[in-house]
């Protein structure tokens, strides 16, 4: 029920007490409802509109690799974090057995934010834990793969808000294998 009720500013009474500078009129219409809103952004200080991120619901950002010899590696499509904290990666071979899995920067035909050339494929470097060095983000040089399934990992938080991530996946699976990758990034 929408009810509006009239209050009284308080500097009204300021008015009311002879002082000419007070407010003429110290009647205000107050609105008694509950009304639900939706929080979808905000304007920064640059006057751009910032959405809130919210995690992906499908898997996306597909890319397929055609007869990867044993040994070789192939970089995935390129991926923005920007905004996400995790993100699930999608691996389908068409051979089974082991192949490394490793976190680099993106192109280097695509700008960092402002910043071009980057270094391409170059290993991602973390600081965590306040430690005295630098690690790399994901490095994993021998996961056991399942032929013809989806293999899902969850990486959380390691390649938070990274600009250009790809993942470099290299067969060592003793044979030529197809891939396919995907991302589902996650908030």
């Amino acid at each position: 029920m929408v009810r509006n009720r009239t209050g009284l500013a308080p500097w009204s009474l300021a008015r009311e007490a002879g002082i000419e500078s007070a407010t003429v009129d110290g009647r205000i219409e107050v609105p008694q409802y509950v009304q639900p809103t939706i929080d979808t952004g905000f304007v920064d200080e640059k006057g751009d509109w910032k959405g809130v991120k919210s995690s992906d619901r499908e898997f996306g950002f597909y890319h397929r690799a055609n007869a990867i010899p044993n040994g070789q590696a192939d970089l995935a499509s390129t991926c923005d974090m920007t905004g996400f904290n995790d993100i699930q990666l999608a691996i389908r071979p068409t051979n089974g057995g082991d192949f490394g899995i490793q976190a680099v920067m993106g192109p280097d035909t695509n700008s960092y934010a402002n910043l071009s050339p980057v270094n391409a494929a170059a290993t991602l470097r973390i600081w965590e834990n306040q430690t005295a060095t630098a690690e790399s983000a994901v490095n994993d040089s021998a996961e056991s793969l399942t032929a013809d399934v989806w293999n899902i990992f969850q990486i959380q938080g390691r390649v938070a808000n990274q600009k250009l991530l790809q993942f470099k996946i290299t067969n060592n699976s003793g044979g030529d294998s197809d891939l396919e990758v995907m991302y589902l990034r996650i908030v």
